[in-house]
């Protein structure tokens, strides 16, 4: 690895950690001795880079630091096409088609030398089981997560019968033949999942109370919670 491409990827493992990362860690992920991390790193403070920390207690990136557009790697090109290319066969049609135009705008906007690993890419998502179809806009349920908004699903059990449920979604989780929303039910006073394939009609109704990522905390906590009692530690 060359060191100006040494010097970005030391950012973008910074970008990836709130904690202090030591300089061993550092040094480790990119196969470099301490010596040359460190002067890595003296270079990036030299150059006006906001890296507080230091050699033995670990460096931070501060907030609010930018690099240019689009330095990828071909490595996180590749990450990028194939999950685009999920999402563009797994998700709803909104979601699918600004999958599609994701891939189109890198196309273009990468250097030309990275183009190949886009156009003449060796990495698809494959799936042989055919995913059940959703008979409402599943567009629907990303727009009540962004706003904080309640739904009423009419939702049908495994045996078919038809339930009314008023919900507050927090996470639409999506696995590979199926779509869960996650949500707090008013019907049920607890957290539940609802198959998208199994909701017969859906609308939005007006703002639920608690924030979403502080519902979406305390679920973790539940799930957690009732995998120990399970067992499954």
């Amino acid at each position: 690895m060359r060191r100006t491409e040494r010097l970005f990827q030391i950012i973008q493992v910074l970008r990836r950690h709130r904690a202090p990362v030591t300089g061993l860690a550092l040094a480790e992920e990119l196969e470099v001795s301490l010596r040359t991390l460190y002067r890595d790193m003296a270079e990036l403070i030299a150059q006006r880079v906001p890296i507080r920390g230091e050699a033995g207690t670990g460096y931070v990136l501060e907030e609010g630091y930018d690099m240019p557009p689009l330095m990828l790697t071909a490595d996180e090109l590749e990450a990028a096409v194939l999950g685009a290319q999920w999402v563009a066969a797994r998700g709803d049609a909104a979601l699918a088609r600004g999958a599609r135009d994701l891939i189109a705008k890198l196309t273009v906007a990468v250097p030309r030398e990275l183009q190949p690993v886009i156009v003449d890419s060796g990495l698809r998502p494959i799936s042989f089981r055919n995913r059940p179809k959703d008979s409402f806009d599943v567009a629907l349920v990303r727009q009540a997560i962004r706003g904080q908004m309640k739904m009423k699903l009419d939702y049908a059990d495994e045996a078919g019968a038809v339930t009314q449920r008023t919900i507050w979604p927090f996470l639409l989780a999506y696995w590979d033949e199926v779509q869960l929303i996650c949500a707090w039910c008013e019907l049920r006073q607890g957290f539940r999942h609802f198959r998208t394939d199994r909701v017969s009609a859906a609308e939005t109704l007006g703002r639920f109370p608690e924030r979403v990522g502080r519902l979406r905390k305390r679920w973790e906590q539940d799930s957690r919670s009732e995998r120990e009692r399970a067992g499954y530690t």
